[in-house]
């Protein structure tokens, strides 16, 4: 997996440690419902910033990629654009539905999937790059360490992990499931290097400045699951 060799490992910012709680996870969510009513603020059709900057930094090079919490396929479908060998996964049957509509529209060839996080299972594939809008922070703590067994039987030395998340510095009842810096580390330093953590805003289908969030830059270790 190409790297750039530059890339540093960074503390990212100060942090409320008190603050612990992952706000605002949709416990039972019908997340059809939601793509159905059109109750998806998420759902911009904008490619994220977040995951332009990698391109364009040269942190990460066309390679075999996966995204996990696709939606509607905005982001996988700019990967195959740019040359990845994309599979994108969902736990709305509606949103990858819509996500293959989409793809043939933009004649890109992507495997979309609909599955459940962390019970995702591609035995014998291995992908060099990673992409999550979004998906871990809404991952039930006692189900954290079955989503990085999940991610660590997903990739390999080398591979880069691009997380975003919500930012417990700013949580709010309208955004996402928050998360703090400490409580990141704590959860996948094990098997994988920050090369960054910083903070951006997402962007929403709301007109007001979107929630505060945290870019999470990983690659994973020499380090057996």
């Amino acid at each position: 997996m190409n790297i750039r060799s530059s890339l540093t490992l960074t503390r990212g910012c100060n942090i409320n440690k008190k603050v612990r709680r992952n706000r605002n996870i949709d416990e039972g969510k019908d997340w059809n419902e939601a793509y159905k009513q059109d109750d998806t603020p998420w759902d911009t059709g904008i490619t994220s910033k977040e995951l332009e900057k990698a391109l364009h930094e040269e942190v990460i090079a066309p390679c075999r990629a996966l995204e996990l919490g696709c939606g509607t396929g905005t982001n996988a479908i700019y990967l195959a654009q740019k040359g990845f060998d994309v599979t994108a996964v969902d736990i709305s049957q509606l949103a990858v539905k819509k996500a293959r509509e989409k793809s043939e529209v933009a004649r890109v060839k992507v495997r979309f999937m609909q599955t459940e996080i962390p019970n995702l299972r591609l035995p014998g594939e291995v992908f060099d790059f990673v992409f999550d809008r979004g998906c871990f922070h809404t991952t039930r703590q006692e189900d954290r360490q079955r989503f990085v067994k999940m991610l660590t039987g997903l990739t390999t030395e080398g591979s880069i992990y691009l997380m975003l998340c919500g930012n417990a510095r700013e949580p709010r009842e309208d955004g996402p499931p928050v998360l703090t810096e400490e409580e990141i580390r704590e959860t996948f330093s094990r098997y994988f290097n920050f090369c960054w953590i910083r903070e951006f805003r997402f962007v929403t289908t709301d007109k007001k400045p979107g929630p505060l969030g945290y870019s999470c830059l990983m690659e994973r270790k020499r380090v057996k699951p």
